[in-house]
């Protein structure tokens, strides 16, 4: 989950900083941390991110302008270090930022803005701490629901479903190896504890009872029909 504004100037990194306008906002997620000196800055922008300047966009007379093309651009905050070039806040971009609620974040002193992208990238390329391993269940759960689960276990797998317990459990298998590594038989040899000539034979049978193997939108349904039957008796 991104981080919000507000989140990020809790980091060490921006320790002093003061939030002069659009404190309504400061819950947005910030998706980069930018370090711009241009005043058309709000071409480039994807949108959802914090801009770090040393104020140089605000020394014309444009710099209600400046404010309000980043807040239209999408821009989720500009923060600036007010100790060289600039040193007091344009009260025409301050007033910009309040009309557009637009996060106006000052530092009075120096800071390292390579210090702050690398902490605000390193908490936002952070992953989840309880990331969920990627699952089916959602649409498993749903076929199972509605009463279709078997007609589309059926549909996926028929032929295979209908050989013998120890043939069949053998080529689903099989099957669930190849589409863990894209149809890369060497490593489903390896998963599987067998030769690489018995994994091609098998897919050779499976080929001629499920038919083409290829498209991803069949090796999908493949999958599911895999998850669903997990379980099932014999």
């Amino acid at each position: 989950m991104l981080p919000t504004l507000a989140e990020l100037l809790t980091l060490p990194a921006f320790a002093g900083a003061e939030v002069r306008s659009g404190h309504a906002r400061l819950g947005t997620p910030v998706t980069w941390v930018h370090v711009s000196e241009i005043s058309d800055a709000a071409r480039f922008l994807s949108g959802g991110e914090l801009l770090l300047s040393t104020g140089t966009p605000l020394t014309g007379n444009d710099a209600g302008v400046y404010i309000r093309s980043l807040a239209g651009g999408g821009a989720h905050g500009l923060a600036l270090e007010l100790v060289r070039e600039v040193r007091e806040l344009p009260q025409a971009a301050l007033e910009a930022a309040r009309e557009t609620d637009f996060p106006l974040i000052v530092f009075g002193h120096e800071v390292s803005f390579a210090e702050l992208t690398r902490a605000a990238h390193a908490r936002i390329l952070r992953p989840p701490a309880a990331a969920a391993p990627p699952s089916l269940s959602a649409v498993t759960d749903a076929l199972t629901e509605t009463g279709r689960a078997a007609g589309f276990v059926a549909s996926q797998l028929g032929a295979v479903l209908a050989l013998p317990p120890r043939p069949r459990l053998t080529l689903l298998g099989t099957l669930e190896a190849l589409l863990a590594c894209n149809f890369n038989v060497a490593e489903a040899a390896r998963s599987l504890g067998v030769r690489r000539q018995t994994v091609y034979y098998r897919l050779e049978q499976l080929r001629a009872m499920l038919g083409e193997l290829d498209d991803p939108r069949r090796q999908l349904g493949l999958l599911l029909a895999l998850e669903l039957s997990k379980g099932r008796e014999d």
